[in-house]
């Protein structure tokens, strides 16, 4: 992993490299680049794929303690990224986390030849679904994120509806899962910076306005929505095509919020064909 200094602190990336077109692969909340991993393996032959650890719980170092860390604190740090490392015409993807409607809003999109928005917070869904409103309760607790997650340890616990039950219609592996949920176990400050994003969310009326924005996005956008969602409702998913100028929609089946774990093969297929697209 290589490792990139910004404004909020130190933030680790993995670069395939080569001088393919630049996909650029976002995670969501308590993982990492690790939820890409089948998806990279298949794009890397012909793209060159860069996939950052957000700060959202499953990095590993933390951020500064003065981090603005909030929904629209993270989606600055996504423009900075692609700033420092001076990337353009860059294929945005994202799962889980629901970025993209802060970064157009934000008016920091001009590094975005393209979008690609699968399964993921939207509209006023943040934090999404019922693991979204109980890990918001939890982090509103003092040590309340600690026990939440300490109960991870217990793998049945993973498959319950308000944990990660409704994010994977298959279990994750259970070695993946304990990568991304150890910094929680074992650091004060990873959960510090967790508890910044989920209790960063702005009122209902302002992420509603952000969404509105998405209409000003001119360029290419795909919206990968699995049709069985439970957490992120498939009316978003065609929502959000409708109000994509460029905007087209496909439906995943056999799948829930994390495509890239239950179907990584029909996304990366759907991947390719856009990305051909002029």
């Amino acid at each position: 992993m290589a490792e990139l200094e910004l404004s909020a602190g130190i933030v680790a990336y993995e670069d395939t490299g080569g001088d393919g077109p630049v996909v650029v692969l976002l995670h969501g909340v308590a993982m990492d680049g690790s939820l890409w991993r089948h998806v990279v393996a298949d794009l890397r032959d012909g793209y060159r794929c860069i996939v950052p650890v957000l700060p959202l719980g499953g990095h590993r170092r933390p951020m500064r303690p003065d981090a603005d860390l909030s929904v629209l604190g993270v989606a600055r740090l996504v423009a900075e990224f692609l700033e420092v490392l001076d990337l353009t015409d860059v294929t945005l993807v994202m799962n889980d986390w629901g970025g993209a409607q802060a970064l157009v809003a934000d008016g920091r999109d001009q590094r975005i030849g393209k979008l690609v928005i699968t399964s993921c917070e939207a509209f006023d869904n943040f934090p999404p679904g019922l693991p979204g409103a109980n890990l918001y309760a939890c982090a509103r607790v003092p040590g309340g994120l600690k026990a939440a997650f300490a109960l991870l340890k217990l793998r049945p616990m993973r498959r319950l509806p308000m944990t990660w039950g409704r994010m994977s219609r298959r279990p994750v592996p259970d070695a993946v899962m304990d990568a991304w949920f150890r910094p929680l176990w074992t650091s004060a400050e990873i959960r510090r910076d967790l508890r910044k994003y989920v209790l960063g969310v702005p009122p209902k009326a302002e992420l509603l306005c952000w969404a509105e924005a998405l209409r000003s996005f001119d360029r290419p956008a795909l919206v990968a929505w699995a049709s069985e969602d439970r957490v992120m409702p498939p009316e978003h998913g065609r929502r959000l095509a409708g109000m994509l100028p460029k905007g087209e929609l496909v439906e995943i089946a056999d799948s829930y919020t994390l495509i890239p774990e239950d179907r990584p093969e029909e996304l990366t297929r759907h991947l390719r064909a856009f990305l051909r697209k002029g």
